[in-house]
Order: C-alpha cells, then structure tokens, then sequence
C-alpha cells in the first residue's frame, strides 16, 4: 500500500465511515430508527456500486490505443454496477442490501481479472479489495439486521 497515496487512502477508509455508521444503526438505534438506517445503508451502498463501475468509464475513455480491444469489456464492467445498484433499491431490504454486497464483491474479482491484463493498476486493486471487504461486511451486517428484525 505504499505506493498508494496517503489522500487516496484515508479517503478509501473514510468512505467506509457511512457503511459502518448505517449498519450499526440497523442494529443498535432505536427501533423507530431502524428502518431508515438500513435505507441508508442501502442507499448509499448504491451510490458506491454505481461509482465503482463509473471507474472503468473512465478507464476506457483514457485508455491507450494498445487497449481498444478492452474496451468493450471495460464499458460493460463500467454499466453493470449501476443496473445492479438499481436493481437492489427496487428489493426490500434482505435481498437488496444482499445483492449490493454481491455486487461490490462481483466488481473487484472482475477487476481482478483485469489486473491480470495490466487493465488496471495493481494499487488501485489492492486497495478496492479491501474497501470492498470492508463494505460488504457492512452490507452483510445490515441484512442479519433486518432479517432479526433490527
């Protein structure tokens, strides 16, 4: 993670902060509460899956004449985190927040696999995986929540 920069790290880890905040509030707020903290943390887990994929629009836009043939593939990559973001806010909350953990996973073994062609920058990958570790144990959190009942 050294060759990561500071900013882009701590800003990585404080993107965490609403994932955590919401998720403990599916658990621990009161019940009135609740509710609004899994929407939330849906939310918001939404808005991250939409930006992940928003990375490879940018990826392919940028890339080098060498990577024409990736393009496609990035472009894809870039569109499906949306569709499913979407798709998880029209669930109720056990299968939506589900399928945003799902999703987020899904985004960085795909990008796994494009570090594998040097499509994307090994840093950047070690980072997302553990940012996105990090919020699909949120994600997850708030599905045991909501399936208990808060």
């Amino acid at each position: 993670m050294h060759d990561i920069p500071s900013s882009t790290r701590w800003l990585g880890l404080a993107g965490l902060l609403p994932f955590l905040g919401t998720a403990l509030g599916a658990w621990f707020a009161p019940p009135e509460w609740r509710g609004l903290a899994l929407f939330a943390l849906a939310t918001y887990g939404a808005v991250i899956l939409s930006f992940l994929g928003a990375v490879h629009w940018g990826l392919a836009l940028n890339a080098p004449p060498a990577e024409i043939d990736a393009a496609a593939p990035r472009l894809g990559l870039g569109v499906l985190p949306a569709l499913l973001a979407w798709a998880a806010m029209l669930l109720p909350p056990v299968p939506g927040l589900g399928l945003l953990a799902g999703g987020i996973l899904l985004t960085a073994a795909g990008e796994s696999l494009a570090a594998r062609a040097d499509l994307v920058p090994l840093p950047y990958l070690r980072l997302r995986w553990g940012l996105s570790l990090g919020a699909a144990a949120c994600l997850l959190a708030g599905t045991a929540a909501a399936m208990q009942g808060g």
